[in-house]
């Protein structure tokens, strides 16, 4: 078998084998396969497409080039969620407790961020003392006995991805469904769930710009997922303004705990609802998502998520008494753009308010880059809101002078104000099962 065959097979739009696509995965992580032939078959991908059964196979030849875990000595099935990224994106947070609460155990891995997305491990990384590492026995037992654990990414998981996701990144090759697909689900594999929820972002402060990508591919997800077996959901939500209030690592976690205590922002507290009603269904705890989202809600109301997110918190390392007493790390400089004129707010772009908060600090503009856990922007008002002529709109916190006054710049391009008030735009479209 020759790499330059099955370039020329993609090329000229055949359907690889799986024999074919192990081949091709297989030679590229061992390095026999060079970069130059592995970008010119990314490239044809990237053109030619593939059929879900090439996809899937795809999928699961990443999800096995490397370390994979064993979750069948736990009690439950494993459901997993993964977001497509966006601007304050806390729902893993808010989710996690809301959903072991109910019984269906949270085995998580995830990712820090990079540019005007934030990362999970980032935020749980503001609270003092947290672990973000575990040793894998201790993982496992962290999750039967406390029902979650969120880590990060273990170097050898998948590194067919990493390997081709750098080189996609500079060969143009990034926004290709079938890469894209397969480069998701082949980590949440490769993770053991068995049920997978995948909200799907559209909007400016999302990485599909517009409803159809996105629906692509959540299709494209859905069909993989089913393919190998896993119950797979996809959930379309907006993503053209933040995710609630909070952009930043500190402020997100308060945001969090405001949230499990009652008082967390609508669509936030919305989404993570719809989210866990699925993985609940996904789980197998209830039979549909009325009964679902009627569960979670009684988790909030009883402080059994708050509890379980305290008891998660405290089994890897952090300090509890930081977090209650709300004394997690906030950038020292805090300063207010404010409305030039009374009117409504007609839009608050969360890809400008992801870039404001990258600049002040909280984002990376490489994986190498140094954040400040205590820098972000929180949003005082949100869209279709009134404001009067000098009332703070959004709130800026950094650590740097110079951020400061760039970051008062930006606000500016980041919100539109208008005199009618923008008609209703839904933060759910739509689910795909």
């Amino acid at each position: 078998m020759r790499m330059v065959d099955l370039i020329e097979k993609k090329r000229d739009g055949g359907m690889l084998t799986s024999a074919e696509i192990r081949f091709i995965i297989q030679g590229y992580v061992e390095g026999q396969i060079p970069d130059y032939q592995m970008s010119a078959w990314a490239m044809a991908v990237f053109f030619r497409g593939m059929e879900t059964a090439e996809i899937a196979e795809l999928t699961l030849a990443m999800a096995e080039s490397g370390e994979q875990l064993d979750l069948s000595g736990l009690d439950g099935r494993f459901v997993d969620k993964h977001s497509t990224g966006g601007v304050g994106d806390k729902t893993t947070l808010l989710l996690s407790p809301m959903v072991a609460a109910c019984g269906v155990p949270i085995a998580k891995m995830s990712g820090r961020g990079l540019g005007h997305t934030g990362g999970t491990i980032d935020k749980l990384s503001s609270i003092p003392g947290f672990k973000v590492e575990l040793e894998r026995e201790e993982f496992l037992r962290q999750v039967k006995d406390v029902g979650i654990a969120v880590i990060s990414q273990s170097g050898n998981i998948v590194p067919a991805d990493k390997k081709l996701y750098a080189l996609r990144d500079v060969t143009g090759t990034v926004p290709s469904i079938p890469l894209i697909a397969s480069s998701v689900m082949s980590k949440k594999i490769a993770a053991g769930a068995q049920g997978i929820v995948l909200d799907v972002k559209f909007g400016s402060g999302a990485f599909m710009a517009t409803l159809e990508d996105a629906r692509t591919l959540a299709q494209t997800m859905v069909g993989i997922g089913k393919t190998l077996g896993r119950d797979t959901i996809a959930v379309l939500s907006a993503m053209d303004q933040p995710l609630g209030k909070a952009i930043g690592n500190s402020l997100e976690v308060l945001e969090v705990l405001e949230a499990l205590q009652g008082k967390g922002p609508q669509d936030l507290v919305e989404l993570c609802l719809e989210l866990g009603a699925w993985m609940l269904v996904a789980g197998r705890k209830v039979q549909n998502t009325q009964e679902g989202r009627q569960r979670l809600q009684e988790t909030l109301e009883n402080g059994q998520a708050l509890a379980k997110f305290r008891e998660f918190v405290k089994a890897q390392g952090g300090d509890l008494n930081a977090l209650e007493q709300k004394s997690l790390p906030v950038a020292p400089l805090r300063s207010s753009y404010l409305a030039p004129s009374a009117g409504y707010i007609r839009s608050i772009d969360a890809r400008k308010v992801g870039r404001l908060a990258m600049i002040l600090g909280a984002g990376r503009v490489t994986q190498e880059s140094e954040i400040d856990l205590g820098a972000g922007v929180y949003l005082n008002k949100k869209q279709g809101d009134w404001v009067e002529a000098g009332e703070p709109v959004l709130e800026l916190y950094t650590s740097s002078e110079g951020k400061k006054a760039e970051g008062l710049a930006l606000a500016q391009e980041a919100v539109l104000l208008g005199h009618e008030k923008p008609g209703f735009i839904p933060l759910i479209e739509e689910v795909i099962s």
